[in-house]
């Protein structure tokens, strides 16, 4: 595995790779808060994450991103934005393709984001992620990397 920075031409890939992986996430999301409020709070969210990516990699957003290429195939990416706060820096969308998960791309992935921002200056790194079942793979993979402090946080839904 090979570890490099993005290139425009990435970005395809990239978009192929967080659908993949983020499929479930969204259908788990619907499942959790039901088919009326899906219908009404969900609709765009997969177009929303999209929009999200292509904004990070856009040259002046003040992330950074890198790919992991296993072979020829680009197997996952992640980006990280220094500065968010005074010498915090997150590490901000990121994801490996199912089809190579459990193989520490993840992990090596956010160590090379950690390095970066150690490199930077950074004192802090931050990443959020969801509590719910599907976000399971990607707790442990943050554990994994040394994350272990967390605050719980509640994303709320009402019908009007």
């Amino acid at each position: 595995m090979l570890i490099r920075p993005y290139t425009p031409a990435d970005l395809p890939a990239l978009h192929a790779i967080r659908t993949a992986a983020f499929a479930p996430v969204f259908a788990s999301f619907r499942n959790i808060v039901g088919p009326d409020i899906a219908a009404l709070g969900l609709t765009t969210a997969e177009q929303e994450q999209a929009d999200l990516l292509d904004a990070i990699a856009k040259p002046d957003s003040g992330h950074t991103i890198a790919v992991a290429e296993t072979g020829a195939t680009i197997t996952g990416f992640v980006s990280w934005k220094p500065n968010v706060a005074p010498g915090i820096g997150e590490i901000t969308l990121n994801a490996v393709h199912p089809d190579h998960g459990g193989k520490g791309i993840g992990t090596a992935l956010y160590e090379h984001a950690l390095a970066a921002l150690k490199a930077a200056g950074m004192q802090l790194a931050t990443v959020g992620t969801g509590g719910d079942p599907s976000h399971a793979p990607a707790r442990r993979a943050y554990e994994k990397a040394g994350f272990s402090v967390h605050i719980p946080s509640i994303y709320m839904y009402r019908k009007l």
